[in-house]
């Protein structure tokens, strides 16, 4: 909705109101009022439209992700690091459905500009390696297939291994 700079000078000015409050002794206004500027400071870190993103892609409504995606224009300004690389994540996963060439680029963007979690990273690298092995480039997706049995620490994506290993052995 706001642009990340828009959003911490929003949360210093409500915070000044809230020291204000605090100065006049209505501390619960002072203190309601800081949860406010939580919550600007909390979409700093987390974009809405990417967290709406994922509630739609969590119902498998690639259409409505799409559409909560779109709303961010220029994501390298209006994005931090890591929420540009979500940003780029998400649409790797929506496009590979569709159009593999253009998911491989989203997710290869994804990874190089970093994810928060291990296990999306590890996701991101297996669905690169799945595209390479459906465009017959065998040694790239065993090297990519290794980097993400090593992120992947809980075992969440064992069973998606052991399909695409399986494949790879027909190949």
């Amino acid at each position: 909705m706001f642009n990340k700079n828009i959003k911490i000078v929003l949360a210093a000015l409500i915070t000044l109101w809230a020291i204000y409050q605090f100065s006049l002794f209505n501390i619960m206004n002072g203190i309601s009022i800081l949860f406010l500027a939580g919550i600007f400071v909390l979409l700093y870190f987390k974009n809405e439209f990417i967290l709406l993103s994922f509630l739609q892609l969590r119902k498998q409504n690639f259409p409505g992700a799409q559409k909560w995606l779109g709303y961010i224009k220029n994501p390298s300004s209006a994005l931090t690091t890591k929420q540009e690389g979500y940003y780029n994540y998400l649409h790797g996963i929506m496009l590979s459905q569709t159009n593999m060439t253009q998911a491989e680029k989203y997710l290869r963007k994804a990874v190089r500009l970093g994810l928060a979690m291990k296990h999306d990273l590890a996701m991101a690298k297996l669905q690169l390696a799945g595209i390479a092995m459906t465009k017959r480039r065998k040694r790239e997706a065993t090297l990519l297939m290794a980097e993400a049995k090593k992120l992947d620490k809980h075992g969440m994506l064992k069973e998606q291994m052991t399909m695409m290993k399986q494949q790879m052995k027909k190949i």
